[in-house]
Protein backbone atom coordinates (compact mmCIF):
# COMPACT_ATOMS: atom_id res chain seq x y z
CA UNK A 1 0.00 0.00 0.00
CA UNK A 2 0.58 3.61 -0.81
CA UNK A 3 2.12 5.26 2.24
CA UNK A 4 0.36 8.49 3.50
CA UNK A 5 0.91 11.71 1.40
CA UNK A 6 2.34 9.31 -1.67
CA UNK A 7 0.14 8.17 -4.40
CA UNK A 8 -0.39 4.88 -5.67
CA UNK A 9 -0.14 3.51 -9.32
CA UNK A 10 -3.73 3.19 -9.77
CA UNK A 11 -4.38 7.09 -8.77
CA UNK A 12 -2.89 8.05 -11.60
CA UNK A 13 -3.79 9.67 -15.05
CA UNK A 14 -2.52 6.58 -17.07
CA UNK A 15 -2.00 6.60 -20.93
CA UNK A 16 -1.74 3.13 -22.61
CA UNK A 17 -1.47 2.73 -26.25
CA UNK A 18 -1.04 -0.19 -28.37
CA UNK A 19 -0.35 -0.56 -32.26
CA UNK A 20 -4.24 -2.27 -32.53
CA UNK A 21 -6.14 -4.71 -31.16
CA UNK A 22 -7.34 -6.96 -34.13
CA UNK A 23 -6.38 -10.54 -31.93
CA UNK A 24 -5.19 -11.97 -28.90
CA UNK A 25 -1.41 -12.22 -29.51
CA UNK A 26 1.57 -12.16 -26.99
CA UNK A 27 1.06 -8.31 -27.31
CA UNK A 28 -2.39 -8.23 -26.26
CA UNK A 29 -1.94 -10.48 -23.18
CA UNK A 30 0.83 -8.08 -22.03
CA UNK A 31 -1.12 -5.33 -22.19
CA UNK A 32 -4.08 -7.52 -20.36
CA UNK A 33 -1.83 -7.53 -17.38
CA UNK A 34 -2.24 -3.11 -16.80
CA UNK A 35 -6.08 -3.34 -18.23
CA UNK A 36 -6.50 -5.98 -15.44
CA UNK A 37 -4.52 -3.94 -12.83
CA UNK A 38 -5.23 -0.30 -14.44
CA UNK A 39 -9.26 -0.48 -14.96
CA UNK A 40 -9.42 3.52 -14.90
CA UNK A 41 -6.57 4.42 -17.59
CA UNK A 42 -7.27 5.31 -21.55
CA UNK A 43 -6.38 2.99 -23.97
CA UNK A 44 -5.37 4.10 -27.15
CA UNK A 45 -4.93 1.74 -30.35
CA UNK A 46 -5.19 2.47 -34.00
CA UNK A 47 -7.73 -0.26 -34.48
CA UNK A 48 -10.06 -1.92 -32.05
CA UNK A 49 -12.21 -5.05 -32.49
CA UNK A 50 -14.66 -5.65 -29.98
CA UNK A 51 -14.28 -9.13 -28.76
CA UNK A 52 -10.95 -10.20 -30.12
CA UNK A 53 -8.75 -9.43 -27.38
CA UNK A 54 -10.15 -9.92 -23.56
CA UNK A 55 -12.90 -8.54 -21.39
CA UNK A 56 -10.28 -6.21 -19.50
CA UNK A 57 -9.23 -4.93 -22.64
CA UNK A 58 -12.38 -4.46 -24.09
CA UNK A 59 -13.66 -2.91 -20.89
CA UNK A 60 -11.09 0.16 -20.96
CA UNK A 61 -13.07 1.08 -24.34
CA UNK A 62 -10.63 1.99 -26.47
CA UNK A 63 -10.31 5.23 -28.24
CA UNK A 64 -9.54 5.07 -31.88
CA UNK A 65 -8.37 7.78 -34.23
CA UNK A 66 -10.09 8.49 -38.40
CA UNK A 67 -7.78 5.13 -39.15
CA UNK A 68 -9.89 2.88 -36.76
CA UNK A 69 -13.55 3.76 -38.28
CA UNK A 70 -13.13 3.21 -41.80
CA UNK A 71 -14.96 0.38 -43.30
CA UNK A 72 -13.08 -3.00 -43.23
CA UNK A 73 -10.15 -1.34 -41.70
CA UNK A 74 -8.99 -4.65 -40.44
CA UNK A 75 -8.65 -6.63 -43.59
CA UNK A 76 -6.36 -3.60 -45.47
CA UNK A 77 -4.48 -1.58 -42.20
CA UNK A 78 -0.72 -3.16 -43.32
CA UNK A 79 -0.53 -1.66 -46.70
CA UNK A 80 -1.34 1.99 -44.95
CA UNK A 81 2.28 1.23 -43.08
CA UNK A 82 3.46 4.79 -45.02
CA UNK A 83 0.74 6.46 -43.19
CA UNK A 84 1.01 5.33 -39.82
CA UNK A 85 3.32 7.50 -38.60
CA UNK A 86 1.37 10.58 -39.35
CA UNK A 87 -1.85 9.04 -38.09
CA UNK A 88 0.58 8.41 -34.42
CA UNK A 89 1.67 11.87 -34.47
CA UNK A 90 -1.35 13.91 -34.73
CA UNK A 91 -3.84 11.27 -32.47
CA UNK A 92 -1.44 10.56 -29.53
CA UNK A 93 -0.41 14.04 -28.07
CA UNK A 94 -1.30 13.63 -24.40
CA UNK A 95 -1.58 16.88 -22.48
CA UNK A 96 -3.16 16.18 -19.15
CA UNK A 97 -1.30 12.53 -17.89
CA UNK A 98 1.08 11.58 -15.26
CA UNK A 99 2.18 8.41 -17.26
CA UNK A 100 2.03 6.89 -20.52
CA UNK A 101 2.72 3.18 -21.14
CA UNK A 102 3.14 1.97 -24.91
CA UNK A 103 3.39 -1.60 -26.10
CA UNK A 104 4.59 -1.25 -29.61
CA UNK A 105 6.12 -3.00 -32.85
CA UNK A 106 5.19 -0.44 -35.43
CA UNK A 107 4.38 3.45 -34.56
CA UNK A 108 2.71 3.38 -30.83
CA UNK A 109 5.75 3.87 -28.93
CA UNK A 110 5.45 7.68 -31.10
CA UNK A 111 3.19 8.46 -28.42
CA UNK A 112 4.26 12.28 -26.79
CA UNK A 113 3.43 12.85 -23.11
CA UNK A 114 4.63 16.18 -21.73
CA UNK A 115 7.90 17.51 -20.39
CA UNK A 116 8.78 15.82 -17.16
CA UNK A 117 6.14 12.51 -17.59
CA UNK A 118 7.33 9.42 -17.95
CA UNK A 119 6.63 7.52 -21.00
CA UNK A 120 7.47 4.03 -20.48
CA UNK A 121 8.07 1.77 -23.91
CA UNK A 122 7.43 -1.62 -23.62
CA UNK A 123 8.92 -2.83 -26.70
CA UNK A 124 8.35 -5.64 -28.73
CA UNK A 125 11.19 -4.89 -31.25
CA UNK A 126 12.26 -2.12 -33.60
CA UNK A 127 9.76 -2.29 -36.61
CA UNK A 128 11.29 -4.98 -38.25
CA UNK A 129 9.37 -3.78 -42.04
CA UNK A 130 11.47 -1.05 -41.69
CA UNK A 131 14.91 -1.91 -40.14
CA UNK A 132 15.87 -5.94 -40.80
CA UNK A 133 13.12 -7.65 -42.28
CA UNK A 134 11.85 -5.90 -45.62
CA UNK A 135 12.23 -8.66 -47.95
CA UNK A 136 10.17 -10.84 -45.48
CA UNK A 137 7.23 -8.53 -45.45
CA UNK A 138 7.21 -7.06 -48.70
CA UNK A 139 8.90 -8.62 -51.76
CA UNK A 140 11.20 -6.50 -53.71
CA UNK A 141 10.09 -6.35 -57.72
CA UNK A 142 11.98 -3.73 -60.00
CA UNK A 143 10.20 -0.32 -59.32
CA UNK A 144 7.74 -1.28 -57.26
CA UNK A 145 10.82 -2.50 -54.69
CA UNK A 146 12.48 1.37 -55.50
CA UNK A 147 9.80 2.79 -54.50
CA UNK A 148 9.08 0.65 -51.44
CA UNK A 149 12.60 0.87 -50.08
CA UNK A 150 11.80 4.78 -50.50
CA UNK A 151 8.70 4.50 -48.05
CA UNK A 152 10.37 2.25 -45.71
CA UNK A 153 13.16 4.90 -45.93
CA UNK A 154 10.92 6.66 -44.47
CA UNK A 155 9.33 5.14 -42.02
CA UNK A 156 12.57 4.36 -40.31
CA UNK A 157 13.93 7.69 -39.86
CA UNK A 158 10.33 8.48 -38.09
CA UNK A 159 10.98 5.27 -35.73
CA UNK A 160 14.49 6.44 -35.25
CA UNK A 161 13.23 10.14 -34.33
CA UNK A 162 10.42 9.30 -31.94
CA UNK A 163 12.48 6.82 -29.99
CA UNK A 164 13.72 10.24 -28.51
CA UNK A 165 9.13 10.63 -27.24
CA UNK A 166 10.27 7.50 -24.78
CA UNK A 167 12.03 8.02 -21.42
CA UNK A 168 12.06 4.27 -20.49
CA UNK A 169 12.53 1.14 -23.07
CA UNK A 170 11.63 -2.19 -21.57
CA UNK A 171 12.61 -5.16 -24.03
CA UNK A 172 10.70 -8.17 -24.28
CA UNK A 173 14.43 -10.52 -24.26
CA UNK A 174 17.83 -9.56 -23.75
CA UNK A 175 17.77 -9.93 -27.78
CA UNK A 176 15.55 -7.11 -28.24
CA UNK A 177 17.52 -5.56 -25.71
CA UNK A 178 20.41 -5.49 -28.07
CA UNK A 179 18.43 -4.61 -31.54
CA UNK A 180 17.07 -1.33 -29.40
CA UNK A 181 20.52 -0.88 -28.71
CA UNK A 182 21.88 -1.11 -32.79
CA UNK A 183 19.07 0.99 -33.80
CA UNK A 184 17.57 3.28 -31.43
CA UNK A 185 21.12 3.61 -29.00
CA UNK A 186 19.05 3.37 -26.08
CA UNK A 187 19.42 1.06 -23.47
CA UNK A 188 16.71 -0.69 -21.72
CA UNK A 189 15.91 -3.43 -18.93
CA UNK A 190 14.19 -7.07 -19.96
CA UNK A 191 11.02 -7.83 -18.64
CA UNK A 192 10.08 -11.24 -20.64
CA UNK A 193 6.27 -11.59 -21.45
CA UNK A 194 4.10 -13.96 -19.47
CA UNK A 195 3.11 -17.34 -20.22
CA UNK A 196 0.32 -18.88 -19.16
CA UNK A 197 1.42 -22.02 -17.10
CA UNK A 198 -1.97 -22.45 -15.58
CA UNK A 199 -3.35 -22.91 -18.56
CA UNK A 200 -0.55 -25.21 -20.45
CA UNK A 201 -0.28 -27.97 -18.24
CA UNK A 202 0.94 -31.03 -19.40
CA UNK A 203 -2.44 -33.58 -19.02
CA UNK A 204 -2.74 -34.90 -15.57
CA UNK A 205 -1.76 -31.81 -14.60
CA UNK A 206 1.77 -32.64 -13.15
CA UNK A 207 4.60 -32.99 -14.98
CA UNK A 208 4.94 -37.36 -14.62
CA UNK A 209 6.62 -38.61 -17.82
CA UNK A 210 4.09 -39.71 -20.98
CA UNK A 211 4.24 -41.43 -23.67
CA UNK A 212 4.79 -39.32 -26.07
CA UNK A 213 2.94 -39.74 -29.65
CA UNK A 214 4.98 -40.03 -32.70
CA UNK A 215 4.27 -36.62 -34.77
CA UNK A 216 6.41 -33.28 -34.88
CA UNK A 217 4.47 -30.12 -34.12
CA UNK A 218 4.69 -26.69 -35.48
CA UNK A 219 2.45 -23.58 -34.36
CA UNK A 220 2.84 -20.67 -35.43
CA UNK A 221 1.36 -17.79 -37.83
CA UNK A 222 1.87 -18.70 -41.34
CA UNK A 223 4.57 -15.64 -42.63
CA UNK A 224 7.02 -16.21 -44.54
CA UNK A 225 10.07 -15.26 -41.87
CA UNK A 226 8.44 -18.16 -39.50
CA UNK A 227 9.98 -20.61 -41.62
CA UNK A 228 7.29 -23.60 -41.55
CA UNK A 229 8.46 -24.36 -45.37
CA UNK A 230 11.67 -25.23 -43.39
CA UNK A 231 9.92 -28.01 -41.24
CA UNK A 232 7.82 -29.19 -43.92
CA UNK A 233 11.17 -29.64 -46.13
CA UNK A 234 12.80 -31.39 -43.07
CA UNK A 235 10.06 -33.82 -42.10
CA UNK A 236 8.89 -34.83 -45.67
CA UNK A 237 12.74 -35.65 -46.06
CA UNK A 238 13.33 -37.46 -42.77
CA UNK A 239 9.70 -39.51 -43.68
CA UNK A 240 8.74 -37.84 -40.13
CA UNK A 241 5.23 -37.06 -39.31
CA UNK A 242 4.43 -32.89 -38.42
CA UNK A 243 1.62 -31.42 -37.87
CA UNK A 244 1.14 -27.43 -39.08
CA UNK A 245 -1.27 -25.36 -36.62
CA UNK A 246 -1.60 -21.43 -37.58
CA UNK A 247 -3.35 -19.20 -40.30
CA UNK A 248 -1.81 -16.53 -42.55
CA UNK A 249 -0.49 -15.40 -45.82
CA UNK A 250 1.99 -18.16 -46.63
CA UNK A 251 -0.94 -20.86 -46.39
CA UNK A 252 -1.32 -21.61 -49.94
CA UNK A 253 1.99 -21.66 -50.31
CA UNK A 254 2.68 -23.99 -47.74
CA UNK A 255 -0.18 -26.09 -48.27
CA UNK A 256 1.59 -26.89 -51.92
CA UNK A 257 4.75 -27.98 -50.02
CA UNK A 258 3.42 -30.27 -47.66
CA UNK A 259 3.61 -33.84 -48.51
CA UNK A 260 2.15 -36.94 -47.15
CA UNK A 261 4.21 -36.65 -43.98
CA UNK A 262 2.60 -33.16 -43.37
CA UNK A 263 -1.00 -32.34 -42.04
CA UNK A 264 -2.23 -29.07 -41.99
CA UNK A 265 -4.89 -27.68 -39.67
CA UNK A 266 -5.16 -24.41 -39.95
CA UNK A 267 -6.50 -22.07 -37.14
CA UNK A 268 -7.41 -23.86 -34.06
CA UNK A 269 -8.36 -22.85 -30.35
CA UNK A 270 -5.97 -22.64 -27.47
CA UNK A 271 -7.39 -25.88 -26.28
CA UNK A 272 -6.29 -27.84 -29.39
CA UNK A 273 -3.23 -26.04 -29.51
CA UNK A 274 -2.46 -27.03 -25.70
CA UNK A 275 -3.89 -30.90 -26.53
CA UNK A 276 -1.26 -31.13 -29.27
CA UNK A 277 1.49 -29.70 -27.39
CA UNK A 278 0.80 -32.06 -24.83
CA UNK A 279 1.25 -35.33 -27.27
CA UNK A 280 3.26 -34.44 -29.60
CA UNK A 281 7.28 -36.00 -29.80
CA UNK A 282 8.82 -32.07 -29.92
CA UNK A 283 7.58 -28.76 -30.81
CA UNK A 284 9.55 -27.51 -33.90
CA UNK A 285 10.83 -24.29 -33.85
CA UNK A 286 12.62 -23.26 -37.26
CA UNK A 287 12.34 -19.29 -37.19
CA UNK A 288 14.41 -16.38 -35.24
CA UNK A 289 11.88 -14.30 -33.00
CA UNK A 290 12.07 -11.95 -30.51
CA UNK A 291 11.18 -13.80 -27.86
CA UNK A 292 8.46 -16.87 -28.74
CA UNK A 293 6.16 -17.63 -26.64
CA UNK A 294 5.33 -20.81 -27.95
CA UNK A 295 8.33 -22.66 -27.12
CA UNK A 296 7.69 -21.57 -23.13
CA UNK A 297 4.17 -23.52 -23.67
CA UNK A 298 5.30 -26.19 -25.11
CA UNK A 299 7.99 -26.86 -22.12
CA UNK A 300 4.76 -25.98 -19.59
CA UNK A 301 2.92 -28.81 -21.24
CA UNK A 302 6.70 -31.02 -20.74
CA UNK A 303 6.78 -31.13 -24.57
CA UNK A 304 10.61 -30.70 -25.69
CA UNK A 305 11.71 -27.96 -28.33
CA UNK A 306 13.90 -28.06 -30.98
CA UNK A 307 14.64 -24.33 -32.28
CA UNK A 308 16.85 -22.11 -34.37
CA UNK A 309 19.88 -21.30 -31.71
CA UNK A 310 18.96 -17.09 -32.42
CA UNK A 311 16.95 -14.75 -31.16
CA UNK A 312 14.81 -14.96 -27.92
CA UNK A 313 15.01 -19.03 -27.97
CA UNK A 314 18.27 -19.08 -26.70
CA UNK A 315 16.65 -17.17 -23.60
CA UNK A 316 14.21 -20.24 -23.19
CA UNK A 317 14.96 -23.32 -24.30
CA UNK A 318 18.33 -25.13 -22.41
CA UNK A 319 19.99 -26.78 -24.82
CA UNK A 320 22.28 -30.07 -23.50
CA UNK A 321 25.47 -27.68 -23.67
CA UNK A 322 23.42 -25.16 -21.95
CA UNK A 323 24.49 -26.76 -18.31
CA UNK A 324 21.57 -28.39 -16.56
CA UNK A 325 19.15 -30.70 -17.43
CA UNK A 326 18.05 -29.79 -21.27
CA UNK A 327 14.56 -29.02 -22.46
CA UNK A 328 15.21 -29.26 -26.24
CA UNK A 329 17.83 -28.71 -28.96
CA UNK A 330 19.05 -25.69 -30.51
CA UNK A 331 21.01 -25.66 -33.43
CA UNK A 332 22.91 -22.95 -35.29
CA UNK A 333 22.27 -23.14 -39.56
CA UNK A 334 19.16 -21.37 -40.59
CA UNK A 335 18.70 -24.38 -43.34
CA UNK A 336 16.73 -27.42 -43.94
CA UNK A 337 19.64 -29.41 -43.52
CA UNK A 338 20.55 -27.51 -40.02
CA UNK A 339 16.93 -28.66 -38.84
CA UNK A 340 17.26 -32.02 -40.38
CA UNK A 341 20.45 -32.72 -37.76
CA UNK A 342 18.93 -31.25 -35.14
CA UNK A 343 16.11 -33.36 -35.30
CA UNK A 344 18.23 -36.69 -35.64
CA UNK A 345 20.05 -35.10 -32.71
CA UNK A 346 17.46 -35.15 -30.59
CA UNK A 347 16.45 -38.13 -31.33
CA UNK A 348 19.35 -39.86 -30.41
CA UNK A 349 19.34 -38.75 -27.33
CA UNK A 350 16.07 -38.32 -26.30
CA UNK A 351 15.78 -40.21 -23.05
CA UNK A 352 17.42 -37.27 -21.39
CA UNK A 353 14.70 -34.69 -22.08
CA UNK A 354 12.58 -34.71 -18.60
CA UNK A 355 8.81 -33.18 -19.26
CA UNK A 356 9.64 -32.17 -15.27
CA UNK A 357 12.78 -29.67 -16.12
CA UNK A 358 10.79 -28.66 -19.16
CA UNK A 359 7.61 -27.56 -16.90
CA UNK A 360 10.30 -25.70 -14.06
CA UNK A 361 11.86 -23.98 -16.80
CA UNK A 362 8.43 -22.79 -18.26
CA UNK A 363 7.12 -21.73 -14.73
CA UNK A 364 9.99 -19.45 -14.63
CA UNK A 365 8.36 -17.40 -17.05
CA UNK A 366 4.89 -17.33 -15.48
CA UNK A 367 2.27 -14.68 -15.82
CA UNK A 368 2.06 -13.82 -12.21
CA UNK A 369 6.06 -12.36 -12.64
CA UNK A 370 5.41 -10.64 -15.49
CA UNK A 371 2.88 -8.89 -13.47
CA UNK A 372 5.03 -7.81 -10.76
CA UNK A 373 7.54 -7.05 -12.63
CA UNK A 374 5.97 -4.59 -14.92
CA UNK A 375 3.62 -2.47 -12.51
CA UNK A 376 7.25 -3.10 -10.00
CA UNK A 377 8.92 -0.96 -12.70
CA UNK A 378 6.11 1.52 -13.47
CA UNK A 379 5.90 2.38 -9.58
CA UNK A 380 9.72 3.18 -9.79
CA UNK A 381 9.66 5.86 -12.87
CA UNK A 382 6.53 7.20 -11.36
CA UNK A 383 7.73 7.89 -8.13
CA UNK A 384 4.50 5.98 -6.40
CA UNK A 385 4.21 3.56 -3.81
CA UNK A 386 2.79 0.56 -4.19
Amino acid sequence: MAESGEPALGSLRVNLVHDWLTGLRGGEKCLDALARALPAASLHTLIHLPGRTTPAIDALRPRTPWLGKLPGISSYYRYLLPLLPSVADRAWRFTETDLVVSFSHCVAKGARAPSGVPHVCYCFTPMRYAWQMRDQYFRKRGLLGSVRDRLLDRVRAWDLASADRVTHFIAISGFIRERIRECYGRDSVVIYPPVDTDYYTPADGSAAPVAREDFYLMVSALAPYKRADMAIAACGKLGRRLVVIGSGQDASRLARLAGPETTMLGWQPDAVIRDHLRRCRALLFPGEEDFGIVPLEAQACGAPVVALGRGGATETVVSPEGGGVPTGILYREPTEQGLVDAILKFESMDGRFDPLAAREQALRFNAGRFERELLSYLKSVSGVAG
